[in-house]
């Protein structure tokens, strides 16, 4: 395993507010992060990891069937979790950052709550907080390689130079690299940004243009759940992964 600084997180925010539309009918009465992937809900995969990483205190944020996932969570001891409530208003994935910026530390783990992945050699997440340098970044993101992804089928997200920086992919640009939901942000990352809802990209935007967003490639196999039909094909690529 990648030895983790003192100074890695030990706070993390999930993001489990969404509605889960492409995941349809499922989600009808069940809210995304408690689809069930290789017989555990893809929120416990997420903050297994995150556990493991050595993280404390998780903030999850609540919007839609906000009351499941709060039952879901309620008997988790490790990492302990904190609710950001967002049943009034959603305030996307950058507004919902900010409202739950009070309970994060100076650096922390950010992760999607349908991210999964099968580990390679090192935790990816202890990767992560090994190489995150705040001299040079505001946020490190993990990279996964979008042609061989599972159940990914775009055109990337992300260039990356040969000193891990990124630019985002320009219009009819097919990139190497997609987001794999998960990132280590600084407070520095937040500052400034506007009130209200808006989109977590605003800020990666941000930061790319300031040379201060970095990425980190994957190791092992990156799963986007993000359809039914996407279930199977992680399941298989996890069985096939113990066999």
């Amino acid at each position: 395993m990648t030895k983790l600084r003192s100074s890695a997180p030990r706070t993390a925010m999930v993001l489990a507010a969404g509605l889960g539309e492409r995941m349809r009918p499922i989600t009808a009465d069940i809210p995304k992060p408690l689809v069930r992937v290789a017989g555990k809900a893809l929120i416990d995969h997420v903050l297994d990891r995150l556990a493991d990483a050595g993280v404390d205190l998780a903030v999850v944020n609540v919007h839609y069937l906000a009351d499941k996932i709060e039952k879901h969570l309620s008997d988790r001891a490790k990492p302990r979790i904190a609710i950001s409530d967002e049943r009034e208003k959603i305030l996307g994935t950058g507004g919902g950052l900010i409202k739950a910026l009070p309970h994060l530390g100076d650096t922390f783990f950010h992760v999607n709550s349908d991210s999964i992945w099968i580990e390679g050699v090192n935790g990816n997440l202890s990767r992560l907080a090994a190489a995150f340098d705040p001299a040079r970044m505001d946020a490190l993101l993990l990279l996964a390689p979008s042609a061989t992804s599972i159940g990914y089928a775009g055109r990337g997200d992300f260039a990356m130079s040969a000193d891990g920086r990124l630019r985002a992919r320009r219009e009819r640009e097919v990139v190497p690299f997609v987001y794999a939901g998960a990132a280590v942000l600084s407070r520095s990352f937040c500052e400034g940004a506007p009130p209200g809802p808006f989109p977590l990209t605003a800020l990666f935007d941000r930061a790319a243009v300031k040379d201060r967003l970095h990425g980190l490639r994957l190791e092992g196999l990156w799963m986007h759940v993000g359809t039914p039909d996407a279930i199977g094909l992680a399941e298989a690529a996890i069985v096939e992964s113990v066999a």
